[in-house]
């Protein structure tokens, strides 16, 4: 599939599909739009009318026009209220345009969408990344694709000509959130610790990035007990990543993103038991597929930042070999940690990349997991907790996500609750009461950065995964942090 900018006036395209937005209350045509429906014979006119379109946000009809007419169907998707117009309204409304343009067999499209904010790259990046983040499937697993018939070619962005920039950023951009699409949505008998360092080691060779993978030996050498001690149990060998990527000249500010990645989680001995949701546990490196999806953006766009990603990867499993509820592990800065439940293992290995991290001398330090059942209770399967004690920090990656148009929320870092976590014979627990529980985890992690007073924690449990259909994400992985992730570093460039 082609998207292309293009000079074609709405009145001149012919083809398959033409798809134009309407605002809520505000379908009167006017302008172009009624000579449009003059030319189609008040087609437009009588669908609005008879599909009783409102031109609410992400509402669709369609109708196929005369056998003479030089576009076979004609497409409307609703914009919602004119002064709530946000960026991610028209990456939805492309979605739905582009869904119901396959639906209807169309193999040409063409877009007519208001332009926003006097921002036309900005505009025509959100309408690709809609389009292709819409149609993308992942059919790796199946004998025969499900989907056999016509594909839609090519997509013409009317009245973006010029653009060609902001669409190739907008497929680089795609490329590294289907990278994580693809990571998040693979079994784990496909994905492993194992093909997570090939994974990277084909990041850093496609953008020339320096690869560091630590073996078990290594780790044992840094003291990284506690990413260990999870790992303990596998048949697999633990894999700890760091990927950097580096601008030619000097860089603006050193980042650092950290991913969990448990590539499966089966609670340990603590086993998660029935309704538990454990046959899913293949989504626990979430955070390690946005952060592998961020580097391959962030290898081809080349920003003048500094970047280090790194993921602790390993399994949570069940052996002779596993450790205890009741153990005590120490972590690689020599906090004690006793491990009252293991199936709060992925902050356990957080625990020794923030260690990591926090000695490379980086300016902030972002790191994302899936981390909670609390978080999800909170906030639903939408949206994605934010902690950090730094408001700087806060704002510029709500300012990062809102402009993605993935949602975060900031929820507070309450100190005293971290008592609850304080244990008789080492230094913390690694679980708290049941109540705050995404909180307490924040705090636990919060105890593993000593230098770097910018730090943020995302608890991206929800927002990773959806059963159903929602905007540009079909059901399964959404690939959720990568375009976020891509904003702020860029937002330093």
């Amino acid at each position: 599939m082609e998207i292309i900018p293009s000079s074609t006036p709405i009145l001149e395209w012919t083809g398959d599909g033409l798809a134009v937005g309407l605002f809520e209350d505000n379908t009167e045509l006017t302008g172009e739009l009624a000579t449009l429906n003059e030319k189609f014979a008040g087609y437009i006119k009588e669908l609005i009318a008879e599909e009783e379109f409102k031109g609410k946000v992400g509402s669709t009809a369609f109708t196929r026009l005369g056998s003479g007419s030089p576009v076979r169907k004609i497409i409307l998707v609703g914009l919602g209220k004119a002064d709530a117009l946000k960026l991610d309204t028209l990456r939805r409304a492309a979605a739905a345009i582009a869904r119901q343009a396959k639906k209807q067999k169309c193999k040409t499209l063409a877009i007519s969408l208001p332009v926003w904010n006097n921002d036309p790259a900005q505009t025509a990046q959100a309408l690709a990344e809609g389009v292709q983040l819409a149609l993308y499937q992942d059919n790796r697993f199946k004998s025969e694709p499900e989907d056999k018939g016509p594909q839609l070619e090519t997509v013409e962005l009317l009245g973006l000509s010029g653009q060609e920039t902001a669409i190739a950023r907008a497929n680089q951009i795609c490329s590294g959130v289907i990278l994580a699409r693809q990571l998040v949505a693979a079994p784990a008998n496909e994905v492993t610790p194992i093909t997570m360092a090939e994974t990277a080691m084909a990041i850093a060779s496609e953008a020339g990035m320096h690869i560091e993978i630590l073996e078990r030996e290594d780790c044992e050498k840094l003291g990284m007990g506690a990413f260990l001690g999870v790992a303990k149990a596998s048949d697999l060998p633990p894999k700890f990543i760091h990927l950097t990527y580096k601008p030619e000249g000097t860089p603006k500010r050193k980042l650092a993103i950290i991913g969990k990645g448990l590539t499966f989680d089966s609670g340990g001995l603590n086993i998660k038991g029935p309704g538990s949701g454990i046959e899913n546990m293949k989504i626990d490196m979430g955070g390690a597929a946005a952060t592998f999806g961020a580097a391959k953006v962030i290898g081809q766009l080349k920003p003048d930042v500094e970047v280090h990603f790194i993921s602790a990867v390993t399994e949570n499993m069940i052996s002779g070999h596993a450790m205890h509820p009741g153990d005590i592990l120490k972590a690689s800065n020599g906090k004690t940690i006793e491990v009252n439940n293991t199936d709060a293992e992925g902050r356990l290995t957080l625990a020794d990349a923030l260690v990591f991290a926090d000695k490379l001398g980086v300016d902030a330090i972002v790191d994302l997991a899936t981390l909670t059942g609390a978080c999800v209770i909170a906030l639903g399967d939408d949206i994605a907790g934010l902690f950090t004690p730094d408001d700087a920090l806060a704002k510029e990656l709500e300012t990062a996500a809102d402009s993605a148009g993935e949602k975060i929320w900031r929820l507070p870092m309450e100190e005293k609750y971290f008592e609850g976590m304080k244990s008789g014979i080492a230094d913390m627990k690694n679980t708290g009461p049941r109540p705050g529980g995404s909180i307490t985890a924040a705090l636990f992690l919060k105890q593993f950065v000593k230098d770097t007073t910018a730090w943020a924690h995302l608890d991206v449990a929800g927002p990773v995964w959806t059963d159903k259909e929602n905007g540009y994400n079909g059901p399964g992985a959404t690939g959720f942090g990568v375009r976020t992730l891509v904003n702020w570093v860029l937002s330093y460039s």
